[in-house]
This record gives C-alpha cells, structure tokens and sequence, in this order.
C-alpha cells in the first residue's frame, strides 16, 4: 500500500509541475515586460521577510505530524482527534502572532527597500501578509491528508487552482500590469483551496469532526513540547542560511540585483520541486516506515532514496549548469545574466541539499529534533559570517559561498553522524564513502556531458533542446552502465514499471542488506 500511495501521489505531483512550469514561464516574462526587474526584486525580497515571520509556526506543525503517524497506523482515533485539537489551536495562536510581527516591520520598509520607484509599497507588503497568515487557518486538515499518503488530493487541488490563479495574473498583467490585483488573485484562491481541501478531508475521515474527549497524554505532550524546543531553533538557523539571501542581496548589492537572481532561483526551483514531488511523497512513507519497521529494513530503503536522488540532482546540477544561462539569454536577454560564478556555487548547494536529502528524510521522520538543534544556529553564524565578508569583496557570489561554507561545516557532518548512530545502528563512515563514490561518477558524467554536448551551439531555442537531449542521454547512459546490476537500482526498475503499468501494483522487490 505504501508504495501504490507514494506511486500515485508521485505521478499527480510530476503532472500537475509540468503544467504549472509551463505557466510559470509565460507569466515570468509577461511580469518582466510589464512590471520590470524592480518589481521583480520586491516580490522575491518580502517572500523572504515574510518566510521569517513563519519562524513562528516553530516547527509545532513538523511535531505534531510526527506524533500523528504512529496512531493513524494503529486506527487510535481518540488519539488522533486529541493531537489534530493542539494542531487547530496551535496554528490560530501562530496567525495571530504572524500578523503581528508582520504589521511591527510596517514602520521599517523604507529602510529595508530603498531607493526605489515602486508605489503602494505598504499595500503590497499587506497583502503580502494576507497570503502568508491564510494558510495557518487551514493547513492542519491539509498536513493531515498529507501524513495519511493522500497527498495527491492536495496536490490536484493545489494544482488546479495554481493554473487557474497563474492564467488570470497573466492576463491582468498583460491588460492592466496591476501588480496588486496580481497579489490579490493569490489571496483568494487560497482561501477557496484551503476551504475545499478542509472538507474533503472531513468527508473522507468522518471521525475528525468529532469532539476529542479529555486532555492529550503526558508522554506525547512532553514529546511534541521537547520537539517544538528543538526545531524552533533549527528553523531559526534553517532560516539565518537560507532566508536571507535576497535581504543581503538587496542591502550589500540592489533590489534589481535579487531581480536578477530571481530568475536563477526560479529556474532551479523549478528543477528542485520536480524532484521534490518524489520525495515529498516518499517523506511520509518513510515515515509511516519508521514508525513500524526495523533498522535494517529502513536502511535498504534509504539506499534506495539515496541512489534515486544522486540521479536526479546530479543530472539536473550537470543539465542546468550547461543550458540556464544560453536558456536565460534567448528567453530575456544577456543582460539578465549574472557573471563571477554565482551559477556554479548556486549548483553545488543545489546538489549538496539535494544528496542531504534522503538522510535527513530518515532524521526527520525518525523524530530526531532535540540532539542537534543548535546545528542550524551554528551553520547560520559561520554561513552568515562568510557571506558578509565576501559580499563586500566579491559581490552577489559571496553570498552563496557563505551559505555553502556553512552547510559543509555543520549538517554535512551532523546529519549523518546522528541517523547512522540512532537509526541504522552502522558506522557513519559508510555514508562518507557511498557519498565520495557517487559524486566522482557524477564528476565524471559532467566532463563527458560537456564535452558531447560541446559541440553544439545554443544559437536558438531548437538548438538548445538538441543539445539539452544529448546531454541528457550521455549521463542517463552512463548511470545506467555503472549501477543497472545494484539491488538499489533493480527496485527503482520494478517501480518505474508499476508506474507505466508493467507490473501489477503487487510488485515487492527484495533488497539486501549490502551495498
């Protein structure tokens, strides 16, 4: 059952991405012509701030759901009720208190955005807020959907109204290039998502509309309030590193400097949420894993993920590095292009959060808050540290060498060192190895990527997709020569088969313990 749940809600993420991918294109450059790059860097600089305001939420919402997986697997449905009554309550307090953080930074934007010819700037900034403190109403019926594998329910409707909310703002900045009309179309459609998505969650689990009887345990309230300590203070550093990249940007550089890095960022998230409708999927079967299964069989599955994400992120690390800025060029102009090596720092924190990405799904889900939370701290101060420096000396790239700084010197370690003692029970240093052993293949699908593809110049779009297509194929060819006789890979192979209906869905590979 895990793995047809993790199949369809795999399958739902990639469709609805490929859409709204499209779209994002479309309505990119309809904004650029429209608005222009000023614009652009306020709408990526108060995301920022305003992603500092949720520092609120303090992983309340990441605690709970951990709490929640064990008694949705035993059916305890007073429990769940119990837990799901501290979720509601929990995130009307975090509204409140982002609302009001948000209206206290009121009197200080024009010293966060200056020099710029932007009006209304205090009604965008509202609406802003409006958008971020929505969600909190709603997102505890949606996370439950979530923890019960039916995320694809949450994916069609989120998909539905992102196509329908990104078609509109084409067309009003197309007609009207009113920027706040933009924002508002996001305001309501959210609303109207989050009240559908409430329901259905009520129709398809009738016993969450019941009142939950009596107090939640001691044991499970210690847990979840130990947790809530720990992960405020990872999200707080988790914040200090990732955060404030387009706030240094726009005090050390311009706002039209986060213009530019916007359209980077956009493009490799773009590549980071393809991926992420894998393992966002995968998350919650992992976690519904560790809750029941043993260390062994946790660790089987983790090789998996960790062979699935090293594919994925090192072919699209070598794909982007080759075609984001001919792409960039011919879709806006060379001007929009960005020069001393910011591309290659931003792929090598793409790639490294991408391979970090299977550990930390097993230290999350496993329940592992409290043994490093000051982890996050510490990368913030060293990254931060870094970036300041540098910024001043180099510019837009010093940044970004800051952040990475600060992650190789903290959870590159930690991240392991703790699910290898607490989880697999094996030595750390088999992580370090398999890690070295994948990045010197994927080195050297690079060089063989760039030297096939070389040969063809990206004078136009049709020329790009060529050589898009042989770079492509020339990793793709490789990976599958070095790992198609791995266990890992065979149990990728039957699954990719059940998704295009080879096998039936009873499909259940056996992995071994090696390798």
């Amino acid at each position: 059952m895990r793995v047809k749940n993790s199949i369809i809600n795999i399958t739902a993420g990639i469709g609805n991405q490929l859409v709204i991918t499209l779209l994002s294109f479309v309505s990119r450059t309809v904004f650029i012509n429209s608005l222009g790059i000023e614009y652009l860097g306020v709408n990526g600089l108060f995301t920022n701030i305003l992603a500092m305001l949720t520092l609120a939420e303090a992983g309340i919402g990441t605690s709970i759901m951990y709490s929640l997986y064990k008694p949705i697997a035993e059916n305890d449905y007073e429990k769940i009720n119990k837990l799901m009554r501290l979720y509601r309550s929990a995130y009307l307090v975090i509204a409140l208190v982002v609302t009001a953080l948000g209206l206290s930074l009121l009197p200080f934007l024009d010293e966060i955005v200056k020099n710029t010819s932007i009006h209304h700037l205090y009604l965008i900034y509202l609406i802003f807020l409006l958008n971020t403190v929505t969600p909190y109403l709603f997102s505890y019926k949606n996370s439950f959907l979530n923890v019960n594998q039916k995320s694809y329910i949450v994916t069609v409707a989120y998909s539905a109204s992102s196509i329908l909310s990104t078609s509109l703002k084409i067309g009003i900045l197309y007609f009207t290039a009113n920027y706040i009309l933009f924002l508002i179309i996001d305001s309501i459609l959210t609303i109207v998502t989050s009240v559908f998505l409430t329901m259905t969650a009520n129709r398809k689990y009738p016993y969450l509309r019941q009142k939950a009887a009596g107090k939640l345990d001691a044991e499970t309230k210690g847990g979840i309030i130990k947790n809530v300590k720990a992960i405020v203070i990872q999200n707080i550093g988790s914040y200090l590193v990732l955060g404030t990249e387009n706030i240094l940007i726009s005090t050390f550089v311009s706002i039209a400097a986060v213009g530019l890095y916007s359209n980077y960022k956009m493009l490799i998230d773009i590549a980071r949420t393809f991926i992420n409708q894998v393992f966002s999927n995968l998350y919650h079967s992992v976690g519904n894993l560790v809750s029941s299964e043993s260390g062994e069989k946790i660790y089987s599955v983790y090789k998996v993920m960790l062979l699935l994400s090293f594919w994925l992120y090192s072919l699209l690390t070598i794909l982007l590095y080759l075609l984001i800025e001919p792409f960039i060029a011919l879709w806006i102009g060379g001007k929009f292009l960005m020069t001393g090596g910011v591309l290659l720092v931003l792929l090598l924190l793409f790639y490294e959060r991408g391979m970090r990405n299977p550990i930390s799904t097993v230290k999350t889900t496993a329940g592992i808050f409290h043994e490093d939370r000051f982890v996050p701290l510490a990368q913030a101060v060293l990254g931060l540290g870094v970036s300041i420096i540098l910024v001043r000396q180099i510019g837009i790239a010093g940044v970004f060498i800051g952040s990475l700084f600060g992650t190789l010197a903290m959870p590159f370690w930690t991240t392991p060192y703790l699910v290898y003692k607490k989880v697999f029970h094996l030595p750390v240093a088999d992580y370090y190895l398999k890690y070295a052993y994948y990045s010197l293949i994927g080195i050297s699908a690079f060089f063989a990527a760039y030297y096939t593809s070389g040969f063809i110049h990206a004078g136009n779009f049709s020329q790009l997709i060529v050589k898009g297509i042989v770079a492509f194929a020339t990793v793709n060819l490789i990976y599958f020569a070095v790992f198609h006789r791995k266990e890992e890979f065979k149990y990728l192979q039957g699954i990719t088969k059940i998704m295009f209906g080879k096998v039936t869905l009873k499909f259940k590979p056996h992995l071994k313990n090696g390798g």
